[in-house]
């Protein structure tokens, strides 16, 4: 047969449905294992290249190859010319073949650690993980990382694929050597199968065919492990979860609420409940735009008409009545921090899970873990690429199933609010309970007729600058100016608090998150009180400020940014605090060796350097009285 109708056949096989289903699975492992050149070999062996694939391929082995004058199958992954020109993999690549017996789905993931964020996307779908190890170099940290990420990504099966043996000699030893010491720190991570497979996948020895130099190996080549293995745990046995994606009105005659049912069943007649709120009612129908249908499986995209309208939105959860996910503000999750930019607690994050969005923060750091050897280590941040256990707290409740039941109802990202990148990926382990017998207790006196009784509206007047600008000087000018006119006020300073209330904290980035953050329940609570709250503060961090903003209700945090050059201020040095910075004798000093984020769009901005103190008090009360916060 020619190549053409060998294609042909295999073509013909993509559009039946293989015996067991369709199975996906992804190649992961570190830089240079050869994962790339894995899934080319699958890819030609399936006989699913087009002509002009196989002449490009060719054409740019020659150019861009590694593998002399055969051809480098890895280059049919590589598809960005920058992964081409480097030799490596930058992103997840997707491809598709079949045999008689099975359909696959495989993900071709980077192994330089600093794509790590790409290989846990491929990992989040995946139903194996066949990592690869070059023979020669054996076991490597990014392989312990993989397999860690793959176990935490709810993976249940590892195939081991100890490739480019033909460069080991194709030694038994060898083989039984990485095995044995892969195992001793995969065991522990319990998954379901660990399935050792020696090979060369450039010249094709056991990924599809048998190889007949490397005659001590009795099991199966990659390909019949692949065909056989059992992944069951259908979804569709799991109970209903839809999370809405749009509410669909067309018309006053319709209303239908549309999402994708990522786990178990649903059908006309099933009772149903909104997992936030509880509110319940029936299936009427399941609509598509093919028609209405007798079921909806998990993968299925339909809407939903119920029996009588209920109070529904995009994030919510429709959920079966009998049995219902968790719901709760507060959760234990693994996460994985993809950013350049440190994990810390306190910090404010989006939290994206479903269709919903949230504001959240990691309220602890229980442990972060030691890639090498899989232990807890005590950890008050996460680096780019670390893993940790942590406790997220979110601002309300949301509606989810751990992750090892339903990845879909049980994974979140966390958003950097200001630059709106993806910092981290988290997977739920468990629901965090509050005391039973803590309840939000409702006060008979309000906030509003506690500032109407002192005839002013309450606000926060966050002064914010480096060290020597001047916040405190103009903040107590303006305190006393507003104390003269008969207003209500409270002063909360930087220097003041650190005797008290946050006397336990130091100057570490962690520490200066947690100052803000009590600072601002505070604040919160003065302008609860009805009154007017000046907060003296450098708060170096956009987030913390972002973070205390929205405690209250818009229009009352004022931020004054007091704009004084950092020359300017190690020229005042009021305290004498840069030139122990200077000297070495103040570490994490802002401005100095610790960062200072300005604000980019500040209520009041005031420059201590052309007017008075006093002058710029009265710009800032000016504003209040423009802002209607004044009489």
């Amino acid at each position: 047969m020619t190549y053409q109708d060998l294609r042909a056949e295999a073509i013909s096989r993509l559009t039946q449905s293989g015996g067991r289903g369709v199975l996906r699975f992804l190649t992961c492992g570190s830089v240079d294992d050869g994962k790339s050149t894995l899934i080319g070999r699958l890819l030609y062996d399936s006989k699913l290249l087009f002509e002009d694939q196989l002449n490009v391929l060719e054409r740019d082995s020659k150019k861009h190859g590694t593998t002399g004058e055969d051809i480098d199958f890895a280059l049919l992954l590589d598809g960005l010319e920058a992964e081409r020109e480097q030799g490596i993999t930058i992103d997840v690549a997707y491809r598709f073949f079949a045999t008689e017996k099975r359909k696959f789905v495989v993900a071709d993931t980077p192994g330089h650690e600093q794509y790590t964020r790409n290989m846990a996307t491929g990992a989040s779908t995946a139903d194996v993980a066949v990592i690869l190890i070059d023979a020669r170099k054996g076991v490597l940290v990014q392989t312990l990382r993989h397999t860690y990420i793959a176990r935490m990504m709810g993976i249940r099966h590892v195939v081991l694929a100890v490739n480019k043996m033909d460069l080991a000699n194709r030694s038994s030893s060898r083989f039984h050597e990485i095995v044995a010491e892969y195992l001793k720190s995969a065991e522990e991570l319990g998954f379901e199968s660990i399935t050792p497979i020696p090979m060369s996948a450039r010249y094709g020895d056991n990924v599809t065919q048998r190889a007949e130099d490397m005659d001590w190996y009795k099991g199966p080549t990659l390909l019949e492990h692949l065909e056989e293995l059992d992944i069951s745990g259908d979804l569709d046995d799991e109970a209903f979860r839809m999370p809405v994606q749009w509410v669909n009105r067309p018309n006053l005659n319709f209303r239908g609420y549309s999402g994708l049912v990522v786990s178990g069943t649903v059908r006309p007649g099933d009772a149903i409940v909104v997992a936030g709120s509880g509110t319940a009612a029936n299936v009427e129908r399941v609509v598509t735009a093919d028609g209405d249908l007798d079921v909806a499986r998990a993968g299925d995209s339909v809407t939903l008409v119920l029996n009588h309208e209920i109070d529904i939105s995009r994030g919510d959860v429709i959920a079966s009545a009998e049995q219902r996910p968790e719901v709760s503000d507060q959760f234990a999750a693994e996460v994985l921090w993809m950013n350049e930019e440190e994990l810390l607690p306190g910090r404010s994050y989006l939290l994206k899970i479903g269709s919903a969005t949230t504001p959240a923060t990691v309220s602890a750091l229980k442990h972060k873990v030691d890639i090498n050897t899989y232990e807890k280590q005590p950890s008050t941040k996460l680096e780019m690429n670390e893993i940790g256990m942590c406790n997220i707290a979110c601002t309300r409740p949301v509606a989810f199933d751990p992750y090892h039941q339903i990845r879909d109802m049980g994974a979140f990202i966390l958003v950097d609010r200001f630059t709106n990148q993806t910092v981290g990926a988290g997977m739920i382990r468990f629901g965090l309970r509050r005391a039973s017998n803590i309840h939000q207790h409702a006060m008979d006196v309000t906030k509003e007729q506690r500032a109407q009784t002192k005839g002013q509206k309450p606000a926060i007047l966050w002064f914010t600058g480096l060290s020597g600008a001047g916040k405190s000087t103009v903040a107590n000018i303006v305190e006393r100016k507003l104390t003269e006119a008969g207003l209500h006020t409270y002063s909360l300073d930087g220097d003041n608090v650190r005797h008290g209330l946050n006397r336990d904290l130091g100057f570490t980035d962690v520490d200066r998150v947690e100052n803000i953050r009590r600072i601002g329940e505070v604040a919160k609570l003065f302008v609860d009180a009805g009154l007017i709250v000046t907060c003296s503060f450098i708060s170096p961090f956009r987030s913390e400020r972002q973070m205390v903003r929205e405690l209250v209700d818009e229009g009352e945090f004022i931020e004054v940014f007091v704009d004084t050059p950092l020359e300017v201020c190690i020229e005042r040095d009021p305290k004498g605090l840069y030139k122990k910075a200077q000297a070495g004798e103040i570490k994490n000093f802002t401005g100095f060796d610790s960062p200072y984020e300005a604000p980019e769009d500040p209520e009041v901005r005031v420059d201590t350097t052309s007017i008075p103190a006093e002058e710029a008090a009265d710009q800032v009360i000016a504003t209040l009285k423009k802002r209607g916060l004044l009489g």
